[in-house]
């Protein structure tokens, strides 16, 4: 087998294979031979069809699969001899297939690239510190409360905060259009749900009130039919209510799910919860940083195929009626950042011969575990599936990584807060 390798781009490759015809032919004519054991045809017993007949009927066909073959075959070799690494499927096109003569084929593929490593030292990154206070636990709890909120009707103007309860009827230019009306619809002043002006233009009314508002749909409204175009809508109101936060008392609590009712536990319970937020926001945020320092840092050429590889599996992780702006860009630029950080992160662990020790990777499992009812069912069900576990496996060597690179740099305390890391 005669091989030879061409650069035709910075990493895509043609490689030309020449197979012997006299190996073909040996090859075809050894499936043929047992093809005359096996074969059924007419007027002769099961394993005793001339040779001459097996070739007439099946020989085409034979040499088809022969040539597919080989070239599969022969192509790997190719590689495997010339220290190629392909980056998704090559194209083969035959250039001599005919019988009695050298077969000949190319295949173009993209190779992987070669990373270097820039050197991480002397590089600067800010790792940012937070810790729950007191603070942000009256402010998870003011949340609980407004989370069930009660609304009590009120004979008084509607302000800030309050309720109303209206029908509606919408039109433009005097037509009315899709999901324009509706019956005994709760609007809550100031939350900014409705388009604008919707709720500002409701408050200081009072029930039995009737009203036209005169407002215009957003340019970058959902419906583009409805886009930028002016509305009427007719208001009538039926009800004014305010809210009405639970007290925090022993009910309240115990609805929370803490036994014993107290505020003192209710508390530690949030601060036990919050902690596991803000470690996990904490986690996520340095491992960022550290993934845009390498990728600011070592610029590498990206093969097409292995993008498009990235796009795919990224759409199935998306809705299919997502309606996002530049869907296709988004892809696309994330595609790439996923594809070149896990070259970077393979040669780092290459270099650096890291990995995950098993006790490591079975804190993690039961860190998860914590936050389930029953921990002992999720640990087995992590470590009954190889493929569950290595998902966890690969967080946790993203992790390793991180720490890695961070040993490598100087690192800069940045002091935040709860609220800043754990957006809600």
């Amino acid at each position: 087998m005669q091989v030879s390798v061409e650069a035709t781009g910075n990493l895509e490759r043609r490689l030309t294979v020449a197979v012997p015809a006299d190996q073909i032919d040996s090859e075809i004519e050894g499936r043929l031979r047992s093809l005359t054991k096996t074969a059924r045809v007419d007027g002769f017993r099961r394993g005793k069809v001339p040779l001459n007949i097996v070739k007439k009927m099946y020989g085409p066909q034979v040499r088809q699969e022969v040539i597919g073959d080989v070239m599969q075959r022969s192509f790997y070799e190719a590689i495997t001899r010339e220290k190629l690494q392909p980056a998704g499927v090559p194209s083969i096109q035959p250039k001599t297939v005919e019988p009695g003569k050298t077969l000949e084929y190319t295949a173009v593929f993209e190779v992987y690239p070669e990373v270097k490593l820039a050197p991480l030292a002397g590089m600067v990154i800010d790792k940012p510190v937070a810790e729950v206070t007191g603070q942000d636990i009256d402010h998870m709890l003011e949340k609980i409360r407004k989370q069930r909120t009660t609304w009590v009707k009120v004979e008084r103007a509607a302000g800030q905060g309050d309720r109303v309860i209206v029908d509606f009827t919408g039109t433009i230019h005097g037509e009315p259009f899709e999901g324009n009306e509706a019956r005994q619809y709760p609007v809550e002043l100031g939350a900014g749900r409705l388009i604008k002006g919707f709720e500002e233009h409701l408050t200081g009314v009072k029930a039995g009130d009737e009203t036209t508002l005169k407002l215009e749909f957003p340019e970058n409204y959902h419906n583009a039919k409805l886009a930028g175009q002016p509305v009427s809508f007719a208001v009538k109101v039926h009800q004014v209510e305010e809210a009405r936060l639970p007290d925090v008392d022993e009910d309240f609590i115990r609805g929370l799910g803490v036994a014993d009712g107290t505020v003192d536990t209710l508390r530690a319970e949030l601060r036990k919860s919050m902690q596991g937020e803000l470690d996990q926001a904490l986690q996520t945020r340095i491992k960022k940083q550290v993934s845009d320092k390498l990728l600011e840092l070592n610029a590498i050429e990206i093969p097409k195929a292995l993008i498009d590889q990235e796009i795919e599996a990224l759409r199935k992780q998306l809705s299919q009626n997502s309606t996002f702006t530049g869907q296709d860009e988004f892809l696309r630029e994330q595609a790439r950042r996923r594809v070149t950080l896990g070259l970077i992160f393979s040669e780092i662990i290459k270099i650096n011969n890291l990995n995950v020790p098993q006790e490591r990777l079975r804190a993690q499992v039961e860190k998860i575990a914590g936050n389930y009812d029953d921990p002992e069912e999720i640990l087995a069900w992590y470590y009954g599936d190889r493929k569950r576990l290595a998902e966890v496996e690969a967080v946790v060597l993203e992790d390793i990584i991180a720490e890695w690179a961070l040993s490598q740099m100087k690192v800069n305390e940045a002091p935040t807060t709860f609220d800043a890391l754990v957006q809600r």
